[in-house]
Parts: structure tokens; C-alpha cells; sequence
């Protein structure tokens, strides 16, 4: 691995194949940890509901209640819902893909903009083309690293990375619009529109408002730095296997997402615990909150400190 315009450039696959083809040779067993977790349509729904059901009340709250509560509940529950449509993605919630996708417009629904279908369209490639500089979206562009670097740069970058994860894919890598994406858009107008219709501005604000703060400076956002970030040379994906996985649907199990992202994030303890040998020896976070700070914090932490291979490997 050599270093090149500041990123991490590897000669090799994605590690996370080889590392699977491992464990199913070894852990047969883990099969049967494949499949569909039949809670996750009711965990969805109901954070969709509390989070449409809230935002009028809180809405009209006085700021010194109505910016906490936007912190500690618009934004968690908007971020769980985040990562429900990352479970959706995965066709994880019924057999059925199509009832995947259109529980995913559902879940869209208080994020405001249409984004499930679009999300799902680069987070697959973002699997299956891992660290690709042409594919993965994911991946940070090098004039975001020229532009937001240092102490002040990078509390900038986390402050706003919901829009660089928002604006990045349109810019790096724009895909061909198809009948799911056309879908989502006319459903979440649609449904955005009768729900501002009832309940007024003053809401959509705060919805707005809580998606922000959900992908800024926030304890579960984190874990878009966590997973990739090098924070320790030679190593690609990161877990962390704290109390937050519990508001994360167990995204923090990455390294075990990406090695069986068939594998329904409840369900991803249970693999590690099959396969300790493969899991027990790679670094991992032991806080998101500590990953936030020492991504601003550390100089040797930073945009570049990404993991890039060319598209031909």
C-alpha cells in the first residue's frame, strides 16, 4: 500500500471477499444466520410514525426546548431511520424486494428529500466496489480534502457532512434515473406534500432541521467517519461494538456487514461470535463519540486518510 496525492492506495481487492469466502469455508454454519429480520418492518414503521407524529407539537415549542430536543430526538430517531433504509438497501425486512422497496419510501418520508432508491443504487456499490475512486461515493473527493483540512477545516467537513454525502454521488459518479427512482420521487412529493398540507411549515423545519443535525456534529454520525477512516495503517473497515448499536440497528458491526451484508444487522453479533478468530484481532473504536474528536483533533487523521484502488482490480 503506498500513499498517493495524499490517499491510501491499495493493489489488491477489497478485503472483505476473501475474508467471506474464508469463514463460509470454516463456519459453514453462518448460513444460517442469512435471511430477513421480521422486526425490522415494525421497528421502521414506527419510527416513521413518532417522527411525523412529533414535529408539529415540537414545532412550536420555545427554542431552549425545541433545539435539544432536536438534537437528542429529531436527530436519533432521523438518523435510525437513516440506517432502517440502509437495512432496506439489503432487502433485509420480507423476501419480497419490491415490499423492500416500498417500505424504503415509507421510511423516506420524514428525511424530507427523496433519497432511499438513490441511496440504495450507490450504497450497493458501494459494497461490491469498494473503495473504487470512480464508483464509490462514499469515498471523500481529493478538493474536499484540499479545502477542508486542519483543526478548523475538518470541524467544518463533520458539521456539514450530511451534505457532502448528500451532493458528492450527483458530482462523482450521476447514475441513470430508472422506474424506482422515479417512484420515490412522485411518492415522497406526494406524501410530503399532504403531510405540509396538515400540519404546516413549522414542521417540515423541524424535520429538516433534525436531518442536519443527524448527519453533523452527532454521537451516531460518527459512524460514517468510523467505518473507513484509516485509524490504523492496514486496515480498511472498522467496527464498533458499543451501546449505540442499539439506536444504529448494529451498523457499527461493519466489518461483519460488509463481510455478509445478507446477514440483518440484529443478527451480526451472533456472526462474530461464530467467527472469532477473524474478528478478534482487527482494531476497533471503542467510542464514536472519541472517533468525532479524534478525527478533528489528531493531524494524522484526516479526508485522505482513505483507503483508494483502481477500478481495473
Amino acid at each position: 500500500m503506498e500513499k498517493k496525492n495524499g490517499f491510501y492506495w491499495s493493489d489488491e481487492r477489497e478485503p472483505h471477499f476473501k475474508r467471506r469466502k474464508e469463514i463460509i469455508a470454516k463456519h459453514p454454519e453462518v448460513k444460517e444466520l442469512y435471511g430477513i429480520d421480521k422486526g425490522l418492518k415494525y421497528k421502521t414503521l414506527g419510527l416513521v410514525i413518532f417522527q411525523l407524529a412529533t414535529a408539529p407539537f415540537i414545532a412550536e415549542l420555545a427554542w431552549y426546548w425545541y433545539l435539544p430536543l432536536a438534537y437528542i430526538f429529531g436527530a436519533s430517531v432521523s438518523h435510525t431511520i437513516f440506517l432502517a433504509i440502509h437495512e432496506l438497501s439489503h432487502d433485509l425486512a420480507f423476501k419480497k424486494k419490491v415490499y423492500n422497496q416500498w417500505l424504503a419510501l415509507v421510511a423516506n418520508i420524514p428525511i424530507v428529500v427523496p433519497y432511499a432508491m438513490s441511496f440504495k443504487t450507490y450504497h450497493l456499490k458501494h459494497h461490491w466496489e469498494q473503495g473504487d475512486e470512480n464508483n464509490d461515493t462514499d469515498l471523500p473527493t481529493t478538493g474536499e480534502a484540499n479545502v477542508f483540512k486542519g483543526f478548523v477545516g475538518k470541524i467544518l467537513w463533520a458539521t456539514n457532512q450530511i451534505l457532502f454525502y448528500a451532493f458528492r454521488p450527483m458530482f462523482v459518479h450521476p447514475i441513470k434515473m430508472e422506474k424506482w427512482h422515479i417512484y420515490n420521487i412522485i411518492f415522497q412529493l406526494a406524501a410530503i406534500s399532504v403531510y405540509w398540507y396538515f400540519v404546516g411549515t413549522g414542521a417540515i423545519l423541524y424535520l429538516l432541521l433534525s436531518i442536519f443535525l443527524a448527519g453533523s456534529l452527532h454521537p451516531l454520525a460518527a459512524h460514517f467517519i468510523a467505518e473507513h477512516y484509516v485509524f490504523k495503517e492496514g486496515q480498511e473497515t472498522y467496527s464498533y461494538y458499543g451501546f449505540l448499536n442499539k439506536l444504529a440497528l448494529n451498523v457499527g458491526y461493519h466489518n461483519e456487514h460488509h463481510d455478509f451484508p445478507n446477514i440483518p444487522g440484529t443478527r451480526l453479533p451472533k456472526l462474530k461470535e461464530m467467527a472469532p478468530s477473524f474478528y478478534d484481532n482487527l482494531f476497533v473504536h471503542k467510542s464514536w463519540i472519541n472517533v468525532i474528536v479524534q478525527f478533528i483533533a489528531n493531524p494524522k487523521i484526516s479526508l485522505n486518510s482513505r483507503i483508494k484502488r483502481n477500478n481495473s482490480i
